[in-house]
């Protein structure tokens, strides 16, 4: 069996992108898949199909309904920031016991590969004392890390790496998830963080792939 914890340098970076190419991967080769972000900001109920959580539900090949939605995404919140920040825009505080036993029972499920995608990078803060981190160790599965192809990726994908190192957890891949006007050749970058990261593999995700570079993670 299959678990990991997709996460992150930052916001934007590719991580739903990558989640989804996993889920499609396992599912093309027969794999009973199942996937969550349980945690989501920025979420605007009337845009559904354009959220991270409908593409998962696309990926999946389910539709979007107010029961998928729940089920995949059980906690949102409609202000694109922090989780912290957009719950107390909204009153409230995020659940962090609950989201953490919601995660280890999805993760109990009867399933060849189980995928959970959090929020932001790796540091994002969950409430006043606790973070995507504190998260990712509670789950006590591998982490997935995804990274950019921008100016900056390698310092930012190092620390992410070291402070995971520091927690203990174990990192399957850092992938790397091509943008947009990237001022550094992508083959160099993917070149570059290979040789500084070994014996972590480094995937190459170029923009269309179709993510067949990620096949051995979910085989």
């Amino acid at each position: 069996m299959r678990r990991y914890f997709i996460t992150s340098t930052g916001t934007g970076v590719g991580k739903t992108f990558t989640t989804c190419a996993l889920i499609r991967q396992a599912r093309g080769l027969g794999k009973r898949v199942v996937a969550t972000k349980p945690l989501i900001s920025g979420f605007d109920k009337t845009k559904i199909e354009e959220s991270d959580t409908g593409a998962i539900l696309a990926a999946l090949g389910e539709p979007p309904s107010d029961e998928t939605v729940a089920r995949i995404s059980p906690w949102r919140f409609s202000a694109p920031l922090a989780p912290n920040m957009a719950a107390a825009a909204e009153g409230t505080a995020v659940d962090c016991g609950g989201l953490f036993a919601h995660s280890r029972a999805f993760l109990a499920q009867h399933a060849d590969v189980a995928l959970i995608e959090g929020v932001g990078g790796v540091m994002v803060p969950l409430d006043a004392r606790t973070t995507v981190l504190d998260w990712i160790a509670a789950c006590a599965i591998p982490a997935i890390l995804v990274v950019g192809d921008y100016l900056g990726t390698i310092s930012h994908t190092l620390t992410a790496l070291e402070v995971l190192k520091m927690r203990g957890v174990p990192v399957a891949a850092v992938v790397i998830s091509a943008g947009e006007g990237a001022e550094v050749p992508f083959a160099a970058t993917c070149d570059d963080l290979a040789a500084r990261v070994a014996p972590i593999p480094v995937l190459p995700l170029p923009r269309g792939a179709t993510g067949a570079e990620l096949a051995g993670l979910v085989t």
